[in-house]
């Protein structure tokens, strides 16, 4: 691992690491320099506030959730699970959400074979919307990965063909749960309707 590179006083290191005396450098790549190091200051600054703010809602949420849960008497383990909290005015909405990243093993293959066993054996024209619906839920993304959203659609479809139903099997023995990602989203009421509106945390929503 290389040393830090110790800078002279009287210069600074451009971006290919070259050091520039100071004296040399333009008022205006100063003046870029000093206005983009200051945002960056408070753009970290916020980065720390919005991690605590994040840290301490799901802390304050979940604890709230067990003294709920202590009042009937049961117990609730883990941080899984989406929680929706309203003020007593119902001015204000605050939602926890779990989102689980999912995958699916090699029994999707079984179930698309099963699947294409159907779709030859259908030939009537009452069916031909079926073998659209199925193709597209099989197509893959621009990064090639399968849309898990369309494949598990495909259970939605009620067909009493034991092949069909044994691939909608597969597909769910196939689910794999690689991950999960956790959010807190916080709304205000719209006037006196019944709608909501996000109080934005991203600096893009703002």
């Amino acid at each position: 691992m290389n040393a830090p590179q110790h800078i002279p006083e009287g210069y600074r290191t451009d971006a290919k690491g070259r050091l520039i005396p100071e004296d040399t450098i333009k008022p205006i790549d100063k003046a870029r320099d000093e206005i983009v190091q200051e945002l960056v200051t408070k753009a970290r600054e916020l980065n720390r506030a919005l991690g605590q703010f994040k840290a301490a809602a799901f802390g304050d949420i979940e604890s709230f959730v067990q003294l709920s849960a202590e009042e009937y008497g049961v117990s609730v383990g883990g941080r899984k699970g989406n929680v929706t909290l309203v003020s007593f005015d119902g001015q204000y909405k605050i939602q926890r959400a779990i989102q689980d990243y999912i995958t699916f093993d090699e029994r999707l293959e079984a179930a698309k074979s099963l699947i294409d066993e159907c779709l030859r054996d259908w030939t009537d024209g009452a069916r031909s919307e079926v073998k659209v619906i199925v193709q597209d839920a099989f197509r893959t993304d621009k990064q090639g990965n399968l849309r898990t959203g369309a494949v598990l659609a495909l259970r939605r479809h009620d067909f009493d063909d034991p092949r069909w139903l044994k691939a909608m099997d597969a597909i769910s023995d196939a689910v794999q749960v690689t991950g999960s990602k956790s959010y807190v989203r916080i709304y205000e009421r719209v006037g006196d309707t019944d709608q909501y509106r996000p109080i934005s945390l991203d600096i893009a929503g703002v």
